[in-house]
Formats: C-alpha cells, sequence, structure tokens
C-alpha cells in the first residue's frame, strides 16, 4: 500500500517525521501567537519595537472593550451574517435541487450541463473582477448586502452542485423507484427519500461555504464601499487607521473575525468529516 504507515518505517525515519511535524506546528502557529500576543498588549511596546516578546502591559480587557466601542466591528460582523446565512442557504437550496436532477435524471444534455457547472470553478476569480463589477452596477447590486449575498450564490453553487451531483449518484437508486411506484412525486421523492440520505453531505458543504463567504476578502473589497454593507474581513482595514496603525486593535479584530467559523467548524466538526468520507469505503 501506498503511501507506508508511519508505524512500518523505520525507527529513525519515525522520529524524522515527528521532528518535521512539530517544526511544521511551530512555524504554522507563530503568526497565529503573534496575532493573539499583539491582540492583548499594549500600543507602547509596539511602537518600542516588541513585537515577539512578551508583552510589558496587558490590556487583553481594554483592547477587546476599545474594538468594539471605538471601532465599526460590530457592524462588520452583523453585516457579516446577514451575508453569509442567506449565501449558505441559496447555495445549499441550489446545489440540492441541481445535483438531484443531475443526479437522477437521464436527459440528453446531462453531461453538457454538469460541465458547465464545473467550468466555472476552473476560471480564475480575478479576471471575472470587472464583469462582475460592471453587472452589479447595471443591476443597482453595487455596495449592497444583497449584491454580495447574490454573487457568493452564484460563486459557490457550481462547486456545491458537483460535490452533491457524486453523493445523490452513490445513493441505491431502488429507493427512488421504489417511492415512485407508492405513488409519491418527483419532489416528494427528492424531500422525503433524497435530502434525508444527503444530510451529512449538506452538513460538510455548510461548513465549507460558511467558511468560504466568511473569509473572503477580495470580492468584500470589490463590490462594497460603504460601511452599511462592508463585511468583516473588508472592514479589518479599517481599523489601522489613517495616520496611526493601531495594529493592536488591528489584531484584537482579527481574532474576534476569525472565530466565527473556527467555532462552526469544531461545532460540525463530526458531520463534516463524515459528509467528506460517505462512500469511501464499502462493505
Amino acid at each position: 500500500m501506498f503511501p507506508t504507515p508511519i508505524e512500518r518505517r523505520s525507527l529513525a525515519a519515525q522520529w524524522l517525521y515527528r521532528v518535521a511535524v512539530a517544526v511544521a506546528l511551530v512555524v504554522w502557529l507563530m503568526p497565529l501567537a503573534a496575532v493573539a500576543l499583539t491582540s492583548i498588549r499594549g500600543p507602547a511596546d509596539i511602537f518600542a519595537g516588541n513585537y515577539w516578546g512578551w508583552p510589558t502591559r496587558w490590556q487583553l480587557v481594554e483592547n477587546y472593550r476599545a474594538v468594539f466601542r471605538d471601532t465599526e466591528l460590530g457592524r462588520y460582523l452583523l453585516n457579516t451574517c446577514l451575508i453569509a446565512v442567506p449565501a449558505v442557504a441559496g447555495t445549499i437550496a441550489l446545489s440540492c435541487m441541481a445535483g438531484f436532477a443531475l443526479g437522477v435524471y437521464r436527459f440528453r444534455l446531462n453531461v453538457v450541463v454538469f460541465f458547465l457547472f464545473l467550468a466555472g470553478n476552473f476560471v480564475p476569480f480575478q479576471i471575472l473582477m470587472i464583469p462582475v463589477r460592471l453587472m452589479s452596477l447595471q443591476l443597482g447590486l453595487y455596495d449592497s448586502v444583497p449584491g454580495l449575498i447574490l454573487f457568493h450564490i452564484a460563486f459557490n453553487t457550481g462547486f456545491c452542485t458537483f460535490f452533491m451531483r457524486n453523493f445523490v449518484r452513490e445513493l441505491p437508486y431502488e429507493l427512488i423507484e421504489a417511492a415512485r411506484m407508492d405513488g409519491a412525486s418527483e419532489f416528494q421523492v427528492f424531500r422525503k427519500v433524497v435530502l434525508p440520505l444527503v444530510r451529512p453531505a449538506i452538513a460538510a458543504l455548510s461548513v465549507l461555504v460558511f467558511t468560504f463567504v466568511w473569509n473572503d476578502y477580495f470580492w468584500a473589497t470589490v463590490l462594497v464601499q460603504g460601511d452599511h454593507a462592508m463585511p468583516v474581513t473588508a472592514g479589518l482595514k479599517a481599523l489601522s487607521g489613517i495616520w496611526v496603525a493601531q495594529w493592536h486593535l488591528v489584531a484584537a479584530g482579527s481574532i474576534v473575525a476569525a472565530l466565527p467559523p473556527v467555532l462552526v467548524f469544531f461545532l460540525k466538526q463530526k458531520h463534516f468529516i463524515a459528509g467528506l468520507t460517505m462512500g469511501a469505503t464499502k462493505g
């Protein structure tokens, strides 16, 4: 079997593996530790160049209180929730219906339509910046929450349809035929037979799409300018100030902005892993 399990390798290889994992973990966590320390240190440490050392003054409560009191972080978080939740719901609803249609029905252009959904995932999103912005201006959706919601739904539906279609095709087709023979309509087959069986896939896609939408920065800066619709990722740049960079507030705001997707992942971790591994083994 390839790759060979580490337990079957030589003792030197096992020790090398452990050391490499420890070094990689430290290197990966160092920026996160620096941001966490910066979020609880005072501005005097930053001005003195104390970026990695132990804080000389602890400002845990002051910094996190100031980032909500003196900035628009609360509004940015609310805007992100207003964008992420409908975007996830719309994406999952459309991808489930499209995945059901492409996975169950056998029509002439089935493969063509499927590849149209799939082809959008291979287009670099940078080249879509100008057309999407012009389209949002023409439709009156520029600099608005509904504009970002519709864009994220359109942008993520292709990948989610590809994911959901493959899950639907793995279901026993006899269950669908049996439901039809019992007199169930196509919508009842979809709602009462297919949806309960693909719940792990729905949970996995929900976590992925929520993370994508919440952490989006590029399209938030392309399609939004005002604070009334600014998501938290793009709004963090306003915390640095105009003349003086308030890095302790930027770090505190970054920690607050990173918490929701992390919490969602850990709360849905079992469903996420079950959705990704569904159908991976047989027997």
